[in-house]
């Protein structure tokens, strides 16, 4: 998110509202480990939540999709983007201030472009028919220090198995319409600034949402 490229594209805005995925045409299953007092979390635009709902009918018999986080209220944006800010200036005390927010903003978000905060994006992994998470490499969110980089995706410091996990979790998302963002593997998003940069389209179709 740090590519000047992704905050030059345009929003226009097209109004969909949030839905909660815990309901709807078909259970999506939601983890309750980011979860807020509002349920905010378990929240998508109609639209997003549709695709979800593809790419889970993508996926190969046995395996569904398990979602962490979705929508994530700019207040709360805000807090992540700089409490990981911080963290880096206490690592590298010599980098200039804007290096110090390239580098937080490959892996959180700038409030003002964030994904999370259009309710454009989702955070989710795979899990069995028993509910048992899959093993992916790494924890879900972990950072680029304490994982050596192997929360890349397409990081080469993982297990054949975790990388064909991976595989699957991508595919059955982009082939419903998803973009990942390569430095988060559990990471998707579709109609916001980063989608579209990638998609090749004119304007995103979700800016950031107030949380009402």
């Amino acid at each position: 998110m740090a590519d000047p490229r992704v905050a030059a594209i345009p929003v226009r805005e097209c109004g969909e509202p949030l839905v909660d995925i815990r309901s709807g045409p078909a259970a999506l299953l939601v983890d309750g480990r980011r979860s807020d007092p509002d349920g905010a979390f378990a929240h998508l635009r109609q639209h997003v939540r549709d695709q979800l709902l593809e790419a889970q009918r993508q996926l190969p018999e046995g395996l569904s999709l398990l979602v962490v986080e979705g929508y994530r209220p700019p207040a709360l944006q805000q807090k992540y983007f700089e409490q990981y800010t911080h963290s880096l200036r206490v690592l590298h005390p010599d980098w200039p201030p804007q290096d110090v927010r390239t580098a937080a903003s490959r892996y959180v978000s700038p409030p003002e472009i964030a994904p999370h905060s259009a309710g454009a994006a989702v955070d989710l992994t795979l899990v069995d028919a028993s509910g048992r998470e899959l093993d992916m490499g790494t924890a879900m969110n972990a950072n680029p220090e304490d994982s050596q980089g192997a929360c890349y995706t397409d990081a080469p410091n993982i297990s054949a198995t975790a990388r064909s996990n991976r595989a699957e979790l991508t595919s059955s998302m982009t082939g419903a319409g998803f973009v990942n963002y390569r430095t988060e593997w559990w990471h998707f998003s579709l109609g916001d600034r980063y989608w579209a940069l990638l998609k090749g389209h004119p304007a995103a179709l979700y800016g950031p949402k107030s949380w009402t």
